[in-house]
């Protein structure tokens, strides 16, 4: 659709807009206000763009979040002026910790109507502070400075996505008027207006690459091939393509004859066939005193962020071996402050530098992180398929199994994502993880799980009752979603995470402000937003509502659990005492 030239406001607008559609824009999240409505305008005149209006702002913006996750690409994020882009700073924290392009444009008064008590007027300023990648106040509109909003829209574009992902800030100034009004002086130059001159040399840029470490990787390849107690452990990971992810992984283990250490949230569990020597049940293989101390590696290949599990992490921080970690930004991922160096570049480079090497010959070392997980494996999955009553670590477990393939499941934080490490059975299923662990905060849980599922296959949320609580006005969404979205709700009444926790053997406070149990029915509660409710009561229930999702709308499987008992069963399963004879 051409330009909008019933006033300098809504040509100003249309210029961005039309600009972004060029670059490659395909979703927008407006929220509702008047100070933005030239820009509200000028998106919803453009039929290629899919608008989404979310009436809560943190909501929205985690929306915004989940959409841009499950697309790879700038999400543009929408409000009017005053406390509004306030409530999305939570998200574009996360945005900006797990390195998500988001374009946020807070729209605002002019500089003459700021600080004077004017109606809906706050300090925008830099509102996020430092976590944007990049800040900019706009002009206010003028017909001669068409080409500067053209150029700062192509800025703001490129600034999502280099040196690397994340939210971008553009704070937008209007004066009156803000609806469409019709100017005659502004409507006299459509006729002059060659849009093909002013847009055609705006195409989608090409792929970005970041500067990387081939060549400090080359002399330390030997190394490594040298080293016969060598780890590689892969964290979490949303990888543009995962199974070129996988393949990649693969082969760096079969050119090193290292076993794979994969995190619940890493795709290597879900094409596990591609790689015969990975380890999932390292959890419960490191709690064990002799298995852990016979373990002890000499190097390890960190491929991105370390994975959740604690006594993981315990255990190279009590070793400390020497270790790589393989990224392509430059976020430093050493928790641990090991002793660690980085190789600035991605897996599928780090593989394709290892192409022409041979494979190493099967380490002894391998070997035996490959008999434990094996042995592990086989008491888990018998005492989890003896589990009568409801125990929210086999929730993960069956999950795993019954979902359809490729199904995008998101993962909310605390005890879910925890579960996931612990029990996700390691498959061919290929279902898409995605999750919020940048800052792996609870807030915006069922909002970023609609923003995945929004014009996406079928999707899963598994998630705790506190964390869907947190955020239940991501529900006033659920008419807007245009897809499917299954959540299903582990109700352990209250914060299962801090039963774990040593705070949790203190009476009072605990149950009343660590556990925090709601009363809340959920059932009356989906009905008043339009959501299909169903409470899971056996096993095969839940397994048959998984297999089969509907292709349409928002359901929500309620799982009633007891959180006590819930880490009585978490403890047993994954301290057990295996058959430690076996060589």
């Amino acid at each position: 659709m051409g330009q909008d030239f019933r006033n300098t406001n809504t040509l100003w607008a249309s210029v961005l807009v039309t600009t972004w559609l060029r670059l490659g824009l395909e979703t927008a999240i407006i929220c509702p206000g008047s100070r933005s409505a030239p820009l509200t305008v000028a998106i919803a005149q453009q039929p290629q763009i899919s608008a989404v209006p979310i009436l809560d702002e943190r909501s929205a913006a985690f929306f915004a979040l989940g959409a841009a996750k499950r697309s790879q690409r700038p999400v543009l994020l929408v409000c009017t002026s005053g406390t509004a882009g306030a409530n999305f700073y939570p998200a574009v924290i996360e945005a900006c910790e797990s390195r998500v392009p988001l374009i946020i444009l807070t729209a605002d008064r002019p500089p003459e109507l700021r600080d004077c008590a004017s109606g809906q007027t706050v300090d925008q300023q830099k509102l996020f502070g430092h976590f944007p990648n990049w800040y900019a106040e706009l002009a206010l509109p003028t017909l001669e400075g068409l080409p500067y909003a053209r150029q700062m829209a192509v800025q703001t574009w490129r600034r999502s996505q280099s040196p690397e992902s994340g939210p971008v800030h553009l704070n937008c100034p209007f004066r009156d008027p803000l609806a469409p009004l019709a100017k005659p002086a502004v409507q006299a130059l459509q006729a002059g207006f060659d849009e093909a001159s002013f847009f055609d040399h705006l195409t989608p840029p090409l792929a970005l690459t970041i500067a990387n470490s081939l060549a400090e990787a080359a002399p330390i390849l030997g190394q490594w091939q040298a080293c016969d107690r060598g780890l590689i452990i892969a964290g979490p990971a949303q990888p543009p393509q995962p199974r070129a992810y996988c393949q990649a992984v693969a082969h760096i283990a079969q050119v090193l004859g290292w076993p794979v250490l994969a995190e619940g949230l890493s795709p290597l569990r879900n094409y596990a066939s591609l790689n015969p020597h990975l380890i999932t049940a390292y959890d419960a293989i490191l709690r064990q005193p002799d298995w852990a101390e016979t373990l002890i590696p000499q190097q390890v290949l960190q491929l991105g962020p370390l994975p959740t599990s604690k006594v993981l992490r315990q255990w190279l921080q009590r070793h400390r071996p020497l270790g790589w970690q393989v990224e392509a930004s430059d976020r430093n991922l050493d928790p641990l402050h090991q002793r660690c160096r980085s190789l600035r570049l991605s897996v599928e480079q780090l593989a394709l530098q290892m192409k022409h090497l041979v494979n190493n010959p099967d380490w002894d070392y391998r070997a035996v992180w490959s008999q434990r997980d094996r042995q592990v494996w086989q008491h888990l999955a018998a005492d989890l398929q003896g589990i009568e009553a409801f125990f929210e670590g086999k929730v993960a477990w069956l999950l795993s199994q019954y979902l359809p393939p490729q199904t995008p499941l998101a993962i909310a934080n605390s005890m879910p994502v925890r579960d996931v490490e612990y029990f996700w059975q390691p498959g061919d299923r290929q279902i898409q993880p995605f999750f919020n662990r940048g800052a792996n905060g609870i807030d915006g849980t069922l909002s970023s799980a609609l923003g995945m599922a929004h014009q996406s296959r079928s999707s899963v949320l598994l998630t705790g009752d506190l964390a869907l609580l947190h955020d239940t006005n991501g529900l006033l969404s659920s008419q807007q979603l245009q897809g499917h979205l299954t959540i299903v709700l582990i109700n352990n009444s209250g914060g299962g995470i801090f039963e774990t926790l040593p705070i949790s053997q203190f009476e009072p406070p605990f149950e009343t402000f660590f556990a925090m149990p709601q009363q809340v029915d959920f059932e009356p509660l989906c009905a008043a937003y339009g959501v299909s409710y169903e409470r899971i009561t056996t096993w095969p229930q839940l397994q048959q509502a998984v297999s089969n999702l509907p292709d349409k709308g928002m359901r929500l499987l309620e799982i009633p659990t007891d959180r006590k008992r819930d880490r009585q069963w978490r403890q047993q399963l994954l301290d057990g005492q295996w058959d430690h004879g076996s060589q």
